[in-house]
């Protein structure tokens, strides 16, 4: 199964000729594509299915595609990619404010899109992954703070040094067949009691 195979887009067209053109161009390159004409048909799909990114005209009827980008950023983060009639730097900058990764001028042929598509995936997919590393990484310091707080409640409460302290701990979490982690988690949220006899008899 190729690349293409895996993506889903959103095209928000509201002229019908270009998106029937489009649409197909994208299903024949292996591109799996449903299409909506309106900011309120777009909202409608996104609330019950998934894409890998959109491509959104920027002129549309009831509620303008910068609009509409803002809500996709801020509700959904999808990456997307403009299509304007127009290509002033002002429209420019304030697609790209809005999370475009790409921004083209039509007429657009399906030469020009998908070279655009492809580099847009590989970007959103960088992106995800950044993304991805970063919810760990924020996981991970709010694991070591929440043993390390723990550890701190034991020394003052056991009136031992910081190791021994450590030990404690992860013996208990043995004991108990769970991670260190959710040991400390929960001794601080029950911090006012025996700080070892959370989850005993578990």
């Amino acid at each position: 199964m190729s690349d293409s195979d895996r993506n889903r887009l959103l095209l928000v067209e509201d002229d019908r000729l270009i998106s029937a053109t489009l649409a197909a161009g994208l299903h024949a390159s292996g591109y799996d594509v449903a299409t909506a004409s309106s900011a309120e048909a777009a909202q409608r799909l996104l609330e019950t299915q998934r894409f890998d990114l959109a491509i959104l005209d920027e002129q549309l009827p009831g509620m303008t595609g910068l609009e509409l980008a803002e809500q996709m950023r801020e509700t959904y983060a999808l990456p997307l990619i403009f299509l304007t009639a127009f290509g002033d730097a002002g429209r420019v900058r304030g697609a790209i404010e809005r999370g475009a990764l790409a921004y083209l001028v039509k007429p657009v042929d399906l030469a020009q899109l998908l070279p655009t598509l492809r580099a847009a995936l590989a970007r959103a997919e960088d992106i995800r992954m950044l993304r991805d590393t970063g919810h760990h990484l924020q996981r991970a310091l709010d694991e070591r703070r929440e043993i390390s707080i723990a550890v701190g409640i034991l020394m003052e409460r056991m009136q031992i040094a910081r190791q021994p302290a450590f030990e404690m701990l992860r013996k208990t979490a043995r004991s108990q067949r769970r991670r260190i982690e959710d040991v400390a988690k929960e001794m601080l949220l029950r911090r006012n009691s025996d700080p070892l006899q959370s989850g005993a008899g578990k």
